[in-house]
């Protein structure tokens, strides 16, 4: 078996075409269609169903799938670490984190790293914890910012606790600001609620049905940007963490009695080491949480619990 061969094969898989998948990967299709052929003559069974000029995958196809993408994201990283022995000079993080977070703390954060380690690549996905945890589990993140705890544990990943931030409920600018409210206050009150996937959907919706109440949507389905733009127009209300609120004079943030809040972990898989790329933005990370915590800079309802190791620069 040839990383080739998978790679081949993936392409087929995804493009369900071997005409396109040949274009895709620029060889021949007769080329690709010999190493398919012979990836399947190797393991024994067909991968695909050709039938009536349809490419499907066949049961051994389905099961090599996830397999396929986790090898070649493998050995993706392989290269990439092999090349990062030279004092970080290159290399490349591929970070996941959700979309309250790459609106508040993670542009500080990356801005620092870039300038420490300008040769390194920085790719960041945008997206729930659970799709998030799923890249990771395929070898298509290094690393991800996720929200805990996990609907559903996942024993092959390591988590890493390392803040925790209130939840508080957003809303237009008037005179006479509140110092708290209730959640049970929000009954009947029109809320703008994220699309079905967010973390944040989730928290709100359990909250408010622990409270005995169902919420009542003026609009849902958006992303961060759009819900905090539609609180601001006057819309209704949302539940958001407080460090997206900063820079946003047309919003207040009203602190949930009882306290609603929600614990950031930094996760990897379990099963392969972090890159060192990966290995230095976490120390980056927790440097600056550390630091930032100490001088009293994190923004209001934040808690830092990231604790640098022994022997980690600070």
């Amino acid at each position: 078996m040839q990383f080739q061969q998978l790679a081949y094969f993936l392409a087929v898989a995804e493009a369900r075409h071997f005409t396109h998948a040949a274009e895709r990967m620029r060889v021949a299709q007769p080329s690709l269609s010999k190493q398919i052929k012979a990836l399947e003559t190797e393991l024994g069974a067909p991968l695909f169903s050709r039938a009536r000029g349809n490419v499907t995958l066949t049961p051994a196809g389905e099961a090599l799938l996830p397999l396929a993408r986790r090898m070649l994201a493998d050995a993706e990283t392989a290269r990439r670490e092999v090349a990062e022995l030279a004092g970080l000079r290159r290399g490349r993080v591929r970070l996941g984190a959700t979309p309250s977070l790459c609106a508040g703390l993670l542009a500080d954060v990356l801005a620092r790293f870039h300038g420490d380690y300008p040769g390194v690549e920085l790719q960041v996905e945008e997206g729930g914890s659970r799709d998030l945890v799923r890249d990771l589990a395929r070898g298509q993140l290094d690393l991800a910012l996720i929200i805990l705890p996990l609907q559903s544990s996942d024993p092959s990943l390591v988590t890493e606790e390392i803040l925790r931030e209130d939840l508080v409920v957003a809303s237009a600018v008037k005179p006479g600001r509140r110092t708290h409210m209730r959640i049970d206050e929000l009954r009947g009150r029109p809320l703008v609620m994220f699309r079905r996937g967010y973390d944040l959907r989730e928290a709100t919706l359990t909250a408010c049905r622990q409270a005995g109440f169902e919420p009542r949507f003026a609009v849902e389905g958006g992303e961060m940007d759009a819900v905090l733009r539609f609180v601001e127009a006057g819309l209704g209300v949302a539940v958001v963490p407080s460090m997206v609120l900063d820079g946003r004079p047309g919003l207040v943030g009203t602190p949930i009695l009882p306290g609603l809040r929600r614990t950031v972990a930094l996760a990897h898989r379990k099963d392969v080491e972090p890159t060192r790329a990966a290995q230095a933005f976490r120390s980056e990370l927790l440097s600056f949480l550390v630091e930032a915590s100490d001088m009293g800079t994190l923004s209001p309802g934040i808690e830092a619990l990231a604790h640098r190791r022994p022997g980690e620069n600070s």
